[in-house]
């Protein structure tokens, strides 16, 4: 396998072969049926194997389209992020940025595994990539370095990581869930952990399903609205 396979694969425009016979599957296939037993099963199923045996040809077959599972999960990536969203250039920065945000959290909500497959140093590719080309966009103008633009994006998408990762795709408001659980946990505990009882007796009572998005997002949002106007 080629020391830059991961970067043919994620930045070359196909994989037909130049000679031969037409092969029975396409990447796209093989793409797609690996991101729905992702969804369905989480990323671990779709290893190499399983996913040959959904698109009904052989593992080796596979591996003419693409080199190793770490391709296929970059390739899984790009799938299942879509195209940036198109934000409007009229409106604030923070309205616009917000919109960058919760476009991404939809998109993170829909595949569960994503979240983690984001996360670490890697190659990305052109859709990753447009993602972030749209968030630089939103902060056109601003007052704040190349390095602070990306350093704000990455503050940003990493919250809503973290927000969709700690929640239960089963719960429809799994930080209030977790709040009532704790709640009555400390009813009989709350003598030791006298502060989290207090807290998470708060919680239980929000009306905000995503109590924690908000104020995680407008915090972020305020420190760079503060930096900004100290410039």
């Amino acid at each position: 396998m080629p020391k830059d396979s991961l970067h043919e694969v994620l930045w070359s425009a196909s994989d037909a072969p130049k000679r031969g016979p037409k092969p029975q599957i396409d990447r796209c296939q093989i793409v797609g049926a690996a991101v729905r037993v992702a969804d369905d099963e989480g990323i671990a199923a779709a290893s190499m194997q399983r996913i040959a045996a959904e698109v009904g040809v052989t593992k080796m077959a596979l591996y003419r389209h693409v080199p190793a599972r770490p391709e296929l999960v970059a390739l899984m990536v790009e799938a299942a992020l879509g195209p940036a969203p198109t934000i409007a250039a009229a409106g604030s920065w923070r309205r616009n940025l917000r919109s960058w945000a919760d476009a991404m959290r939809v998109v993170l909500s829909r595949h569960r595994w994503l979240p983690a497959a984001l996360s670490g140093a890697r190659l990305i590719g052109p859709v990753e990539l447009g993602w972030t080309e749209a968030g630089l966009g939103v902060l056109t103008g601003m007052p704040l370095s190349s390095t602070e633009k990306l350093d704000t994006l990455v503050l940003v998408g990493s919250h809503v990581r973290g927000i969709v990762e700690q929640s239960d795709s089963e719960a429809p408001d799994p930080e209030h869930a977790i709040g009532v659980r704790l709640a009555v946990i400390l009813d009989e505990h709350g003598g030791e952990f006298p502060l989290s009882a207090a807290a998470y007796a708060e919680a239980a009572t929000a009306t905000t399903a995503d109590q924690a998005y908000e104020y995680g997002l407008e915090r972020i949002l305020a420190g760079v609205e503060d930096l900004i106007s100290n410039r």
